[in-house]
């Protein structure tokens, strides 16, 4: 394998004498290696098997030098700074000790240091009263500074830089890998700190603005689940380009900012998540418009492979400032601002503010106490009654999850149960609600109560699960409950969201004899239609339709013409969150067959629910006004 394709050694010199720097030009050409390149094949040739016929050329192409030169040390600074910025930095800098009238080698030496701390540093001096260690100090890490004794060989010249390049590759090799992303180049989380910690040391020096922007690709995942990782990765390569695009060097620094290499700006955090950096900015509107123009950018359809992909980032914004003044809090909000932008809509950016922690705290002390409710007792389930519109009577029960914990107190399942779900944490604790409420049913209708009919909440990633029927036939078998006795509650949005799965799902509940039920009917976007593809027994239409049911017209035509559509399909209708008689009126007027609500009464603790069903079975006379009287007192 051949190395011709090795870019040249880039070397800065820095003499003040033009005749010095003529020297190290003639030392550094190509052409004047020539001649040693023949010698040293000619000894190679003596000492060990004959090379390649090319191999000459080999090693002529792959030592070559790409110098710069410069008469003083403050051109040898601004040409690192330069080159920095340019993104192509020198491997290895030979500065002259003395460079009269101005500032001398180690002057230079400490500022280049400063811009680039992988460059190898060679002082050369004709002193031999030099001392190593004291320089070592002003030019830290004393390793990578060496010493050059004027005057000294051609030889030296060349083997040196070839030498000191070959360490300065390495160990760029090595830092690549350690703080940049392999995947798109980009720096990495550790370098991103890194480079963050600086904007920040500078912006507090000269008492300037910062600001960070969390970026985050909403829905990435569904990108790799559907079209492979391979596209995934595609994908955030392209979205890097466009970020690096979009993103001037300049950006946001104020007019005496010192340039700085692109990829300053951005980095990847890991996965789907970017940061991007603008130091000096001078008012939060900078900003936003690098968040609005980031946004329209990454927005332009993409095209991967065969498929046509429009992505659309959220954005969170913290300043420096008045958001933090240190790395980690800026980062937290920048990463809490974008995670209110992404529940705002997709596409959106937020800047930070303080009420968006309380909010967090909230959620946060929510989660770590929801972890372990479980084990410790804190959940009860309640039961609402379910009545007979005809007779009055009661004709079921459901089951409903309540969480009261010592710190927070009764929360309620609003606001928990979004929290459990998100967290993975619902699996367990709709499995216990399950199996509490199977077992209650059977402790009821073994004590001779009239108990038709358990109903029991499932959460989408419950039924999302592929073994989740087989919990189920397994908690039967368990408890003992008669399969006709337990009816799951499933939301119209869950059996949506994959129709495929629940057309397959319902059709194995069904076939271990239990009822099934879809909830909050109309506000999703099934028909009709759909539902013949499911094997449901009830339709649970949604309280919000009962809430409006007196005063809008458009409510009640929906409703009636759901009850009647049932009716026409066999299927039972359950109306929800009924509050007073002018509603359970309308109900009876187009012959529902089920409400319940706190017209009827709220959900009661086991003992409560106990009560209600053994006068539920007492009262068994009179008129079906007068039974749900004597029922709900």
């Amino acid at each position: 394998m051949t190395n011709t394709n090795r870019a040249p050694i880039r070397v800065l010199i820095a003499d003040d004498e033009a005749e010095v720097r003529d020297a190290y030009r003639q030392i550094l050409t190509e052409a004047d290696m020539s001649g040693e390149t023949a010698v040293f094949q000619n000894l190679r040739e003596r000492l060990f098997a004959r090379p390649p016929a090319d191999s000459a050329r080999n090693v002529a192409s792959h030592r070559t030098f790409a110098p710069t030169f410069c008469e003083g040390a403050e051109a040898a600074v601004k040409a690192v700074r330069d080159a920095v910025a340019a993104e192509s930095p020198f491997a290895v800098a030979f500065l002259d000790m003395r460079m009269p009238p101005g500032p001398d080698g180690v002057w230079a030496a400490a500022r280049i240091r400063e811009l680039d701390p992988a460059i190898e540093i060679v002082l050369c001096t004709a002193y031999s009263d030099v001392d190593p260690a004291h320089i070592g100090t002003l030019v830290p890490p004393e390793e990578k500074l060496s010493y050059l004794q004027k005057p000294f060989h051609p030889h030296e010249i060349r083997q040196m830089t070839i030498s000191l390049a070959s360490k300065w590759r390495a160990e760029h090799r090595i830092v690549k890998l350690a703080y940049f992303d392999t995947l798109t180049g980009l720096p990495n989380r550790e370098q991103s700190r890194n480079r963050l910690a600086s904007a920040v040391n500078l912006a507090k020096e000269h008492g300037r603005v910062l600001a960070v922007l969390y970026l985050d690709l909403d829905n990435f995942k569904r990108v790799n689940d559907t079209l492979g990782h391979a596209v995934g990765d595609e994908l955030l390569c392209l979205v890097a380009g466009r970020m690096r695009n979009s993103l001037r060097a300049d950006e946001g620094a104020a007019a005496d900012a010192q340039p700085a290499p692109r990829n300053n700006h951005i980095a990847r955090l890991g996965g789907d998540e970017f940061i991007v950096v603008l130091p000096g900015i001078r008012t939060p509107a900078d900003a936003e418009a690098v968040a609005r123009r980031l946004i329209a950018e990454l927005q332009q359809p993409l095209k991967l492979a065969a498929n046509t992909l429009v992505i659309t980032p959220s954005i969170g914004i913290s300043l420096y400032p008045e958001n933090g003044a240190d790395v980690d809090t800026l980062l937290r909000n920048a990463d809490l601002a974008m995670y209110f932008a992404k529940r705002k809509a997709p596409g959106m950016f937020a800047f930070f503010n303080p009420s968006m922690n309380d909010a967090a705290l909230h959620r946060f002390t929510l989660e770590a106490r929801l972890r372990g409710a479980l084990e410790r007792g804190e959940f009860t389930l309640h039961y609402q009654p379910q009545f007979d519109v005809a007779t009055g009577t009661v004709s079921g029960m459901e089951a409903l999850l309540r969480w009261n914990n010592e710190l927070l107190g009764e929360v309620p399942p609003l606001a928990f149960i979004p929290v459990a779900e998100e967290t993975g944490l619902i699996l367990p604790i709709g499995e216990w609600a399950l199996r509490t409420a199977c077992r209650q049913a059977k402790i009821w209708r073994d004590e001779g109560l009239p108990i038709n009919r358990m109903a029991v909440n499932v959460a989408g990633p419950q039924f999302a699960l592929k073994e989740f029927p087989a919990l189920v036939a397994s908690i039967l078998a368990e408890t003992g409950i008669e399969p006709g006795m337990l009816e799951l509650e499933i939301t119209e949005s869950v059996v949506m969201k994959d129709e495929a799965w629940a057309e397959q799902a319902l059709a194995q509940l069904k076939e271990l004899g239990i009822l099934l039920a879809i909830d909050d009917f109309g506000t999703g976007y099934s028909s009709f239609g759909r539902l013949r593809n499911y094997a449901v027994d009830r339709l649970k239409i949604d309280q919000s339709f009962m809430t409006s049911l007196v005063d809008c017209s458009d409510d009640r035509a929906i409703a009636a013409a759901i009850i009647a559509m049932s009716r026409s399909l066999r299927i039972n209708v359950t109306a929800e969150g009924v509050e007073n008689f002018p509603q359970l009126l309308f109900l009876q007027e187009h012959a529902c067959q089920e409400a319940q609500g706190f017209l009827f009464s709220k959900p009661l603790p086991a003992d409560e629910a106990r009560v209600l069903l053994r006068r539920a079975a007492d009262t068994t006379s009179g008129t079906r006004t007068q039974r749900l009287r004597s029922l709900i007192g």
